[in-house]
């Protein structure tokens, strides 16, 4: 099989998710809290998988969201709130696709009622 066909399956492999954060459009800060809210929330809900859309660069090039919303994200796996974290292939966007640890299913519920 041809490597480069091979990396386009790999990449392509993954790229949908239970979820999406779409930032596109929000400013840095704004950006940054809703990623901060997002991690907060999932830490009480089962594992999932969330797609974060990023605003692509300019046209002509310029500063993107990637690098700053990437380190978070990094932190949040380093941290252990992410089982994975991989940027999206580029024909799904600029942005990353990531898995949450969250807590088992079990965990989420009540203790049963007798």
């Amino acid at each position: 099989m041809d490597p480069e066909r091979l990396l386009r399956r790999l990449s392509a492999a993954g790229a949908d998710a239970d979820y999406e954060l779409d930032l596109r459009g929000l400013d840095r800060l704004h950006a940054e809290e809703s990623v901060r809210r997002m991690l907060e929330r999932n830490r009480f809900t089962e594992p999932r998988s969330i797609r974060v859309q990023l605003q692509p660069p300019p046209e002509g090039g310029g500063e993107t969201l990637f690098q700053p919303i990437g380190r978070l994200l990094l932190e949040a796996r380093r941290h252990g709130l992410l089982s994975h974290l991989s940027p999206l292939p580029p024909e799904k966007g600029v942005g990353y696709r990531i898995e949450t640890v969250g807590k088992p299913e079990r965990e989420t519920e009540g203790p049963p009622l007798d």
